[in-house]
């Protein structure tokens, strides 16, 4: 977006300075004929007549001009609009993903996922179902049997029921709740291209991801839990799961001394039967000849001897009296719930609760959840909390906006101070561009579209604009006071002089960017921002070069100011 912003602003200028020139020498060598255009006439009337009301009542026009400045400073920093990183764009499908306990079968979880697959194509607006359990066999993901994916391919909006009102969210809620009646998973929704980008930015199964950090895995669960808890509680925040690292069930045999003892076995002998029977045991190696690997021969019990905790407890070992005893009678087994993964980032142990948010703005949502986490959930020491994913990208491209908004405008004052050779000048221009993101934040906050970087580069497209038309109106002005105008003559006839010009700039801008600030097609959620800013923005910023700028003007103005040379280029 940023670079196709530059370059066509490049190609604007490009044009303007160079090629329009030259086509005017060849078009124009007879000269040109102003016709007479009632309408221009009939608006320029009017607009005189009100700008010299305004001009008679600075106090009022200025009182409004603050006020709008009020206003947009309220919008832009009490999070009325929201705020995102940048907006999600449609990709026509969805991905569903659903969680199962870790100790599920491949059959249970083909069974679950099969069941899941018909409740999903059961909706007409759904084309095709494709479904996927367990992890890719290129081991680029983790994840068992518990895990279940559904690519839900969607028909055209048009062709959707009317009860969703071509609302992907909608859709998605009606889903929820349909898949809702199947127990035992916890479900997420998302998009293909989504899913995997958020997955890469936070490292988990999500694009938005909470991180607790600590040493102890049943303590960061524990934690885990409890936040998890809160943040289904928050609005906007939905699909809520904890990726739990335990759930793997583990059989533990805790070795009895003393019956060991008294049978005469060692420790090491009942361990290495333990690990013989369910994990194997290297008893000697094979070396390929003429290579240098190394291969272990493993042993291990036949699989009836081993299938579950009862035939393993029922292995014998042999005494050194030559009594054979079970494992049963040296040992206490029992079954525990074990680590099935363990997460580690920055050499620290983390567990990770995944969320979406819909039906609010990104910001808002998890900075209402932060609020809450921090008051009710205490952790221990060493123990934090990271949040990862959209939200971390975009506190740091609003931590770069707010570093390059001011650098720009500061190079919009040194180049106008360069210009008008005057403090004083500069600066008026700059407080008329102040006042007019207010059009772009109203646009924002009636079309229901939160602040994102796309708005904002448009909010950056918007100030240029707003001070070329600044840089016209000021320069005419000054250009009739060098030619004996009073202060208010001028401002007003200079005004007047730059309606046209100041008008074809900005509404060709305008109904140019309209088509794109109303389109809801797929595609278009990232341009339509950038698009509602400008049109909005420009509308506003219209009002104030025609209005304000001439009425400060006039309050600021001084018989002594120093004035540029005349130009008999300057229309009368």
């Amino acid at each position: 977006m940023a670079w196709t912003v530059a370059f066509a602003l490049l190609g604007a200028v490009t044009f303007s300075i160079l090629v329009a020139p030259v086509l005017a020498s060849f078009l124009f060598r007879r000269g040109v004929k102003e016709t007479h255009n009632p309408v221009l006439a009939f608006l320029t009337e009017q607009y005189r007549r009100r700008l010299r009301w305004c001009v008679g009542h600075r106090t009022f026009t200025v009182g409004v001009g603050v006020a709008c400045l009020m206003v947009t400073m309220f919008l832009g920093f009490s999070g009325v609009i929201g705020a995102e990183f940048l907006p999600h764009l449609d990709e026509g499908s969805i991905w569903a993903r659903g969680t199962l306990a870790q100790s599920t079968s491949l059959t249970e979880g083909t069974r679950f996922m099969n069941e899941a697959r018909l409740i999903f194509a059961a909706f007409p607006e759904a084309r095709q179902v494709v479904s996927e359990i367990g992890r890719p066999d290129d081991g680029t993901d983790t994840g068992g049997f518990g895990n279940t994916e559904y690519f839900i391919d969607l028909k055209p909006k048009a062709e959707w029921r009317p009860i969703f009102r071509e609302n992907k969210e909608e859709l998605i809620a009606a889903l929820d709740r349909a898949i809702s009646k199947l127990p035992g998973a916890i479900w997420n929704f998302s998009q293909p291209i989504e899913d995997n980008v958020g997955e890469t930015l936070t490292g988990t199964k999500g694009q938005l991801a909470l991180k607790v950090f600590g040493n102890d895995l049943r303590t960061i669960e524990d934690k885990g839990d409890e936040i998890a808890d809160i943040m289904q509680k928050v609005p906007g925040i939905t699909d809520v799961k904890l990726y739990r690292d335990t759930g793997q069930p583990n059989l533990n045999f805790t070795i009895n001394r003393q019956q060991a003892a008294r049978f005469g076995i060692n420790v090491t002998d009942i361990q290495d039967v333990v690990e013989t029977a369910v994990g194997g045991k290297a008893v000697s190696e094979v070396l390929p000849a003429g290579t240098p690997e190394r291969y272990d021969v493993v042993v291990r019990y036949q699989q009836p001897y081993r299938k579950d905790a009862r035939a393993i407890s029922n292995i014998r070992l042999l005494s050194p009296s030559g009594e054979r005893v079970s494992l049963a009678q040296l040992t206490s087994m029992e079954v525990r719930d074990g680590a099935y993964d363990i997460y580690r980032e920055g050499n620290s142990r983390y567990i990770s609760v995944t969320f979406n948010v819909r039906g609010r703005d990104l910001n808002s949502s998890v900075e209402d959840a932060m609020a809450q986490i921090s008051q009710k959930v205490k952790l221990p020491p060493s123990y934090h909390l990271e949040w990862s994913g959209e939200y971390e990208s975009s506190k740091r491209a609003s931590a770069r906006l707010a570093v390059i908004v001011p650098l720009t405008v500061l190079f919009i004052f040194i180049l106008l101070y360069i210009m008008f050779r005057s403090a004083k000048w500069a600066l008026l221009i700059l407080a008329v561009v102040t006042m007019a993101p207010i059009g772009g934040l109203l646009a924002l906050l009636m079309t229901g579209t939160h602040f994102s970087v796309s708005s904002g580069i448009g909010f950056l497209a918007l100030f240029g604009v707003s001070v070329q038309t600044g840089v016209i109106m000021l320069e005419y002005i000054n250009q009739l006071r060098a030619r004996g105008y009073t202060i208010v003559d001028a401002a007003i006839e200079g005004a007047v002089l730059r309606l046209r010009p100041i008008m074809m700039t900005m509404l060709v801008a305008t109904f140019g960017l309209v088509p794109a600030a109303l389109s809801h097609a797929i595609g278009s959620d990232s341009q339509r921002p950038f698009a509602i800013v400008i049109v909005g923005g420009l509308m506003a910023a219209l009002a104030m070069s025609l209005v304000l700028l001439p009425t400060l003007y006039v309050w600021i103005a001084r018989d002594n100011d120093k004035l540029p040379e005349t130009e008999e280029s300057v229309e009368s």
